[in-house]
Parts: structure tokens; C-alpha cells; sequence
């Protein structure tokens, strides 16, 4: 009865298939579509989780030449497709009733055994902007999920670096360098750590993330994120 109340005041059409969307928790992604967003299940770095081309390769040339503070990153699907959608129509319009759904789809990966769930944080000038932290919200609800806790404004960006978008993956990795620090090391000290984000492209964020936090006493990181995204 709610979804046709809102259906009937707020008509959404699909920007995947362009049908109608009717289920408001999902909208506006339809439920055809959200049925098709799907776990990666091909080749990929035991430690980083980027997508491999071979079976054959276990492990990425990034992560043999440099070891990430994490134990292992993994990330639920690919950046595309209603996925892809629903995650933009969560970040950049501020549809915050999709953090649940995008929530729920991860908790069918397996996921690490934590003390703690820590979001990647934003700037205090971008998140004045866009109001909430998407990473947050997902976080949140994971925690729930796991029945564990949720801690915010421990990992905190102390300075407000250029969007990563058109970086290659060293100017990334050099953007970041020095943009996060620990408050309150008591919150994290001798803990196991799920640390999550929305989208992992180059794995530059959730690098630099790991390694504040075990410079600043986490027992093991592990990086979780919705999405695994390739560089343009």
C-alpha cells in the first residue's frame, strides 16, 4: 500500500530499462533491475581484489611491489550497470534511502569476523557540501547487521585533496598522501577493522586509509567496499 501511495505520488522511471520503478525502497532503480545487480565472481588479487584478467595470477603486480596495510580488499560487484546507478543516485543526489538496500547486497559476500565498522571519511568542506557521508550511512548500517559497532570521527581527512577522477593511479596515490589522521586511538587500538567505502578504483584511498589506521595501533584492516571501478 506505501509503495503504490508513493508510486502514485512520486512516478519514477528506471535509468537502466526506463520502465517504471515500483518499489520505493529501490527507486529509482526498478526491481528488474536491482534483481540483476549481481557479486563479481571472476578472477582477482587475494590481497586487493582488483580484477584480474587470469585464474592464473593470484596476486597484482601493485600489491607484490607494495604490500597494503590491509589484510585483504574486497569489493561486493563492478562499477557498472544498476549498480553504478544506484551508487551515483546515492552519492551525487542524495538519495540516502538507498544506503540500506546497497548495504544489504554486500552482506552476500563474505564478510571478516570485526570489532569494529569505520567509514572513509570526508573532508569537513565536502561533507558541509553534500551533507552526509555515503560511506557512513553504509557503514552504519553494516554494523547493525553484523551486530558490531559503527565508529565515526576517529578516521578523519584532515585536508582537502583534489577529486580523484582523471588521476592516474601515482598522481592518486601522491593526492592522498597525508590527507588522513586518527582522533580518539583508543576507539581503534588493538582491533580488527572493517573499513568501508562506496567505490575502489585504484585502491589509493583504502591504501592510505590502512595505513593511518595500523600506524595508529588496529590489530587487521579489512576494506570493503559496493563497488570495483577501472581507471578511464
Amino acid at each position: 500500500m506505501l509503495n503504490g501511495f508513493l508510486n502514485t505520488l512520486f512516478p519514477e522511471t528506471c535509468p537502466v530499462c526506463k520502465n517504471r520503478a515500483r518499489d520505493h525502497e529501490t527507486a529509482p532503480i526498478c526491481s528488474a533491475c536491482w534483481q540483476e545487480v549481481s557479486p563479481y565472481k571472476g578472477p582477482l588479487c587475494r590481497r586487493c581484489g582488483k580484477p584480474l584478467v587470469s585464474e592464473e595470477s593470484a596476486t597484482c603486480g601493485e600489491c607484490i611491489q607494495d604490500e597494503p596495510a590491509f589484510v585483504y580488499a574486497r569489493s561486493f560487484g563492478l562499477y557498472e550497470g544498476a549498480l553504478k546507478k544506484a551508487i551515483n543516485f546515492l552519492k551525487f543526489y542524495g538519495i540516502k534511502r538507498l544506503s540500506k538496500p546497497l548495504s544489504d547486497i554486500i552482506t552476500q559476500i563474505k564478510l571478516p569476523q570485526v570489532d569494529a565498522v569505520v567509514p572513509v571519511p570526508l573532508h569537513e568542506k565536502r561533507l558541509r557540501q553534500r551533507e552526509f557521508n555515503q560511506s557512513a550511512l553504509l557503514a552504519k548500517y553494516l554494523a547493525e547487521s553484523l551486530g558490531t559497532d559503527v565508529v565515526v570521527n576517529c578516521l578523519v581527512k584532515i585536508r582537502d585533496t583534489r577529486p580523484q577522477v582523471g588521476l592516474s593511479s601515482q598522481e592518486r596515490r601522491k593526492n592522498l598522501r597525508k590527507a588522513f589522521d586518527i582522533k580518539q586511538r583508543e576507539l581503534i587500538n588493538g582491533k580488527n577493522i572493517m573499513l568501508v567505502d562506496d567505490v575502489v578504483t585504484t585502491g589509493a584511498t583504502v591504501r592510505e586509509c590502512s595505513k593511518v589506521l595500523k600506524k595508529a595501533g588496529a590489530k587487521n584492516i579489512y576494506a570493503i567496499t559496493l563497488a570495483h571501478g577501472v581507471m578511464d
